[in-house]
């Protein structure tokens, strides 16, 4: 698995390449099409451009873990001819040695691809399908649900799955909806922290990330260290910072990257102390689950609603 900094990588790519089609229609941004099901040519935004697909594709390569997710959910697996090397969802996802983050355009072109969606143009990706006339379609990191819903109900226009893709949309609505309702009226919302890895890289409220955790009604601990943004939401803290604040709740999502759990976070140096750790509060997340703005999405807010349900804070 790579390492958390090529994972933060990504998200600083993906925050300045969104923030630099603000002016345009981006690829979350941008309606899916109003194309009828199965019928091509389509066109469909990409980044701060659009691309036309003239047939339905049925050998894509999707160099973005989300996006295959979403490839299968909505039952274009079967289009699919590969997958980046991190793309561990679904078990059925034909993985490969292709990286999403430093991809090799010689190797891509070289599976005679008829559809590539990434995340990023790294590497001049795109440039060099552009010249041999694949249509590349780039889904940058989500910042809403309704950016989610977008880029699922986009690839359902690109790969003739548009139903398919709306039942989806709708189910995670619906489910969302639930989930929100449920939410209970607290007298003080408990804080807590994100943890990216264990040298204490997080998020702020800014960040998708941060927006499930508000949507759940609780209160961010690392959105001071980032207030003016200029760390696109993504903020290292310290131990003494995260003393200091003594959140409530510490939802970790570096189990599976880093081997860290409870037990690792309480060992810690003045951690043992903090309130998460002497309440038991402190929730080990799926790495991959956490960080992805796929369909299961909604299991991440899911579990932190649920984790977070039962337990009562002091008002601040």
């Amino acid at each position: 698995m790579k390492s958390l900094r090529s994972l933060l990588a990504l998200f600083a790519v993906s925050a300045l390449f969104a923030a630099g089609c603000s002016d345009n229609e981006s690829s979350s941004t941008t309606t899916a099409g109003t194309a009828a099901e199965g019928t091509f040519p389509v066109t469909i935004g990409s980044g701060d451009e659009a691309i036309t697909i003239d047939e339905r594709p049925d050998a894509i390569i999707s160099l973005s873990p989300t996006a295959t997710e979403m490839l299968f959910a909505i039952g274009a697996g079967d289009q699919v001819l590969a997958v980046d090397d991190q793309s561990n969802y679904p078990a059925e996802a034909p993985i490969s040695e292709l990286s999403g983050f430093t991809p090799n355009a010689e190797s891509v072109i070289a599976m005679n691809p008829d559809l590539v969606v990434v995340s990023a143009d790294a590497n001049d990706l795109i440039a060099a399908l552009e010249a041999v006339s694949v249509p590349t379609l780039v889904q940058p990191a989500a910042t809403t649900f309704d950016d989610v819903y977008t880029q699922i109900e986009q690839l359902g226009v690109a790969t003739g799955r548009v139903g398919d893709a709306a039942e989806v949309v709708t189910g995670m609505k619906s489910r969302v909806e639930t989930l929100v309702a449920s939410v209970a009226d607290r007298e003080g919302s408990p804080t807590y922290y994100h943890e990216l890895d264990q040298t204490l890289f997080s998020v702020t409220s800014s960040t998708f990330i941060g927006e499930i955790y508000t949507i759940a009604g609780l209160t961010n601990v690392a959105d001071a260290a980032d207030s003016d943004g200029t760390l696109f939401g993504f903020p290292q803290l310290s131990a003494e910072y995260l003393v200091n604040a003594d959140p409530d709740f510490i939802f970790l999502a570096d189990t599976k990257c880093c081997a860290q759990n409870a037990d690792t976070v309480a060992a810690r140096p003045g951690f043992d102390q903090l309130s998460a750790v002497v309440n038991g509060r402190v929730v080990e997340l799926d790495d991959d689950v956490a960080s992805r703005w796929g369909p299961r999405t909604v299991d991440f807010l899911e579990l932190i609603i649920n984790a977070t349900a039962d337990e009562t804070v002091d008002a601040e």
